[in-house]
């Protein structure tokens, strides 16, 4: 099984600029991403090291409704959008792609063919990646997707601060604690998540709630009936965000 970390998550907006409006108020460096125009979709982005927040959002929604191919984050995006702006799926990354879909599908996961995927950022730069989506859900939830960016994690981290695209946010150090899903079974979900992903699962007492360790990050499914991510903690001790919390429809960001 290959190693895989927690790329990013994914929140369905309608209104980019106001979502980065809300980060940059609360001093979080936020800017618009760019276009997916085979899928007619676009984004905005927060990035806390390597790991981000991707806002998304439909810039055209004839594409978005017929895309050039199928994508079930355009299909989420086409199903939520305008009525509920949520929390999408989350994205793991790897260094190889095919070893992990064949490691998947050994395990009964539904893999989509592996896709290309491309954009030019706001500074006119091409980024390129493969991606995978796993199809169906357990008990609601849906799976994560699997993405491989062209370069490693140390290029990557290196160009981008080079590039002014990763760097310290105004309001102080922030940094990823952990995300949290409301789901109908705690125990279920995380066992299932752990056999198809390796990470290790820690199910506490009762079972109404569970952890998943990823990198060193926890995921924590705690008992619910939204079976989504319901959200995202911050660990920071900048004094305007310490203890406050930034909605956007049902997504929440809590800064402890």
């Amino acid at each position: 099984m290959p190693e895989l970390k927690l790329d990013h998550i994914v929140h369905y907006v309608n209104d980019l600029g106001a979502g980065i409006q809300l980060f940059t108020d609360a001093g979080l460096d936020a800017f618009r991403g760019g276009s997916h125009t085979r899928w007619g979709t676009h984004n905005a982005l927060c990035y806390f090291g390597l790991f981000y927040v991707e806002l998304l959002g439909i810039e055209r929604p004839e594409y978005a409704k017929n895309p050039e191919e199928p994508n079930l984050l355009v299909e989420d995006a086409v199903k939520f959008l305008p009525g509920r702006e949520t929390f999408g799926r989350i994205a793991f990354r790897t260094q190889n792609i095919e070893e992990l879909a064949a490691s998947l599908a050994s395990k009964g996961a539904a893999v989509t063919p592996i896709k290309d995927g491309k954009r030019l950022n706001a500074q006119g730069q091409l980024i390129e990646w493969r991606m995978m989506m796993i199809e169906g859900n357990i008990n609601g939830l849906v799976f994560p997707f699997i993405i491989q960016w062209k370069v490693d994690d140390q290029e990557r981290f290196r160009a981008m601060s080079e590039a002014g695209i990763i760097k310290p946010h105004p309001a102080g150090n922030v940094k990823f604690g952990s995300a949290v899903f409301e789901v109908s079974d705690p125990s279920e979900t995380a066992l299932r998540w752990s056999e198809l992903f390796g990470f290790p699962a820690e199910i506490k007492s009762g079972g109404d709630s569970a952890v998943l360790t990823v990198d060193g990050k926890p995921l924590i499914f705690a008992k619910g009936t939204k079976n989504n991510l319901s959200r995202i903690v911050f660990k920071t001790e900048a004094p305007g965000l310490k203890g406050t919390t930034l909605h956007i429809g049902e997504g929440e960001y809590g800064f402890e």
